[in-house]
This record gives C-alpha cells, sequence and structure tokens, in this order.
C-alpha cells in the first residue's frame, strides 16, 4: 500500500462517527490476526510425508482383507 492510500485511510477514518470507528477498529484487528496466520502458515509449510510414514515394516500380510482372497469383479454385461 503507498503512503497516499495510508494518508486517506487515515483521513476517512478521521471522518467517521465513533460508533463506526469501533467497528473498523475490530476489523482491522480481525485482518492483522488472519493476516498473521497467513503468513505464519506459508512460511513453515507442514513436510510431506509425514515423519511417521514408513516407521513400521510389514511383513507383506494384507492387514485389510483379513488375509483372505477376495473376489474380483471383472466387469462384462
Amino acid at each position: 500500500m503507498s503512503s497516499q492510500e495510508r494518508d486517506e485511510l487515515k483521513r476517512l477514518v478521521d471522518e467517521l462517527p465513533d460508533e463506526h470507528v469501533r467497528r473498523l477498529v475490530a476489523e482491522a484487528r480481525r485482518l492483522v490476526v488472519a493476516s498473521t496466520s497467513d503468513e505464519a502458515s506459508d512460511a513453515a509449510p507442514a513436510a510431506w510425508p509425514p515423519a511417521f510414514f514408513g516407521a513400521i515394516e510389514g511383513d507383506g500380510t494384507p492387514i485389510g482383507s483379513g488375509g483372505k482372497p477376495r473376489a474380483r469383479w471383472r466387469g462384462g454385461g
């Protein structure tokens, strides 16, 4: 934002009635918090894959199927 835009913002705030200033300040605080959290998430993206991936070696047993072979659909009409 340019210095000129900041000066205009200050001038506009000075012209507002107090009740509007309170709402504007609350909104400005919300924007600052949101932009701070966005910057924090941009600065430290999560590593992928997570460290626990591949932490335990398997023996090849198909756990999800209970070790039993499954019937497979072969398509057709």
